[in-house]
């Protein structure tokens, strides 16, 4: 099972408002001993929405999306969550409750639009305004604005998902090789990677400049164990060869 999201918006893909959820939910994930998979930014695009839709509700992830789920025709995320499903679009009673509870006499058919879900769904509180998400199948549905989706997330993360928290120990270390290119140190990250299997290797060059000196950040994150065994081999080698290294202080 991998944890993944979504941020959807035309405005985010033209420029027009930058992407604040991104780093948010790896923070908030972080805190908790858990890690993003993967992320993927969608227009307001209903078929291509159903269609990673589809894709990820039928691979069983963890899924956040963030956006779409208003009731002005620019907004896709409800109906094509529930086209993937194969599911209709339904007047959530929980939603429903809450909706009147905010706007009293001032609901109307028009703002109870926005309690329309696919069957099946569960209500995520919204602490904000009460206009709630939705999930359904592990994922789980968040609007666009940040004063809204971040403690939706939080609440997800802490009542619907709490055992998954610090489920998978996880460790990262990682040391700055000085002057030395990539290429040279190609084999030793092909013997690290086959040897670790319960850990991935990363490699990130800086080309260096205005006082900073070119260099590799060389580390490896996952299982603690493998962490500590690889990184070992790795600062072995490095030494062995001659090259000039340093730690990597812990983030």
């Amino acid at each position: 099972m991998g944890i993944g999201a979504l941020i959807i918006g035309d405005e985010i893909l033209s420029g027009k408002r930058p992407d604040r959820h991104f780093a948010k939910v790896i923070e908030l994930l972080k805190t908790r001993g858990m890690a993003l998979d993967w992320a993927e930014y969608l227009g307001d695009d209903r078929a291509r929405l159903t269609a990673v839709l589809a894709a990820t509700f039928a691979a069983g992830d963890i899924v956040f999306s963030f956006g779409g789920i208003g009731a002005t025709p620019d907004d896709h995320t409800r109906q094509a969550a529930a086209a993937a499903l194969g599911a209709g679009l339904v007047l959530h009673a929980d939603a429903e409750r809450e909706i009147r509870a905010r706007f009293g006499e001032e609901t109307t058919p028009q703002r109870l639009l926005l309690g329309e879900f696919p069957a099946g769904s569960a209500i995520i509180p919204n602490p904000y305004n009460r206009i709630p998400g939705f999930a359904i199948r592990r994922h789980y549905f968040f609007p666009g604005f940040p004063v809204m989706a971040w403690p939706m997330l939080e609440w997800v993360l802490d009542t619907q998902l709490r055992e998954l928290q610090h489920a998978e120990r996880r460790a990262e270390a990682s040391i700055v090789v000085y002057e030395v290119p990539e290429s040279a140190l190609l084999e030793l990250m092909e013997r690290i990677t086959r040897a670790y299997s319960r850990a991935a290797l990363f490699s990130l060059p800086s080309f260096g400049g205005e006082g900073v000196r070119r260099h590799i950040e060389l580390g490896m994150r996952g299982e603690p164990e493998s962490v500590q065994a690889a990184m070992d081999e790795i600062r072995a080698e490095v030494t062995a060869r001659g090259y000039e290294w340093i730690e990597r202080a812990a983030a």
